[in-house]
């Protein structure tokens, strides 16, 4: 089988992702779940490495066989995939995640209406955070979709690759992906504040270097949106001020604590009699009760801080899943299961 009838069977599925390794059968993921397509050929190395090389430029044959690795997006007709292509065992491995044509309103991904609040910032940092493969990516496109349907802007996206393409409406978009309109987050970053952006997308805040740039753009009137890979909005907070050496740290505080608006952290979890997934948030909107313990240092605050402010639109993760077993969305086992801080949901769950 081509790939190209693998990728067309993955949309058909309605699969988010698609797995080829060598001496498996090719597996596609669907509502969270890997499902091996037994009924296929088994994949052979020699077969699975033809396939997966037969999509990239020289350039990056060269990139993937120094690096071992290789990020990259892929298109099919009106399909799109963020590919990454890796070797396991000295055998070529790829994964495809599947990429919708259409971007999403936050309405259509059952987000929270607060969310609309990002688009109207003028400036300041919007997280999106969350283990990988739980919608941040989607819900950013969203949020970018609706400044660009809304403002004329001049929007930045440094992306690695590229996913969404955004249609033309009232603002430009200058869409970098890294290796192939740029060489790193960094130069990207310093090149931006040299483009007259409004908004500027960082598609992930992997170093100090990059956090500390992306800081600086909030700082100085830019509305940024970036990503991490946390599971709450403490943490996230925390996961920023330990990427900088101990003698910087008191000043990162200062400077998050000015510039943070507003911190989602986001998993996709199964609806109940449903093969469906439904999005549970954490939201801590930043506020003189926030911005004091993040320059204190006393982030193990936050979690109470986000549970008694929710008349203000900030919601602890666990009261999230609590609205959505009272509302029949969900199980209990499901709560249970998902919950960032047991003790809470089971006080919250009698």
């Amino acid at each position: 089988m081509e790939l190209s009838n693998l990728l067309q069977l993955t949309i058909d599925k309605k699969a988010s992702d698609l797995h080829l390794l060598p001496s498996y059968f090719p597996t596609i993921r669907v509502n969270g779940e890997l499902f091996q397509l037994t009924t296929l050929e088994l994949l052979t190395p020699e077969r699975s490495e033809k396939m997966l090389m037969s999509i990239l430029s020289e350039e990056q044959k060269e990139i993937l066989v120094v690096n071992r690795e290789i990020d990259l997006a892929y298109k099919i007709k009106n399909a799109r995939f963020r590919v990454n292509l890796y070797y396991a065992q000295n055998l070529l491995c790829g994964s495809f995640r599947s990429i919708q044509s259409r971007i999403s309103t936050l309405e259509e991904l059952f987000l929270p209406a607060l969310l609309h609040q990002c688009t109207d910032y003028r400036q300041g940092l919007v997280l999106l955070t969350g283990p990988t493969g739980e919608g941040k990516s989607t819900t950013l496109a969203s949020l970018v979709n609706e400044i660009n349907q809304k403002y004329a802007k001049h929007i930045i996206t440094i992306e690695d690759p590229i996913e969404y393409i955004y249609p033309k409406h009232k603002s430009i978009i200058s869409q970098r992906e890294l290796h192939q309109d740029t060489h790193s987050w960094t130069v990207a970053l310093k090149s931006a504040l040299r483009e007259d952006p409004d908004v500027v997308l960082v598609g992930e805040m992997r170093d100090f270097e990059t956090i500390s740039l992306a800081l600086t753009a909030a700082e100085t009137g830019h509305l940024v949106f970036s990503t991490l890979h946390t599971n709450s909005a403490p943490e996230s907070i925390d996961r920023i001020i330990d990427a900088f050496p101990p003698h910087q740290q008191n000043q990162i505080k200062n400077q998050l604590a000015v510039v943070l608006k507003m911190v989602v952290t986001q998993r996709l979890i199964p609806k109940q009699n449903s093969l469906d997934r439904i999005p549970a948030v954490e939201i801590l909107l930043n506020n003189s009760a926030i911005s004091n313990s993040i320059r204190e240092g006393k982030t193990f605050l936050i979690a109470n801080i986000l549970e008694t402010t929710e008349n203000e639109g900030s919601i602890l993760f666990e009261k999230n899943l609590l609205n959505l077993y009272r509302a029949g969305i969900i199980t209990k086992e499901v709560a249970y299961s998902y919950a960032i801080r047991p003790k809470e949901i089971m006080r919250l769950i009698k």
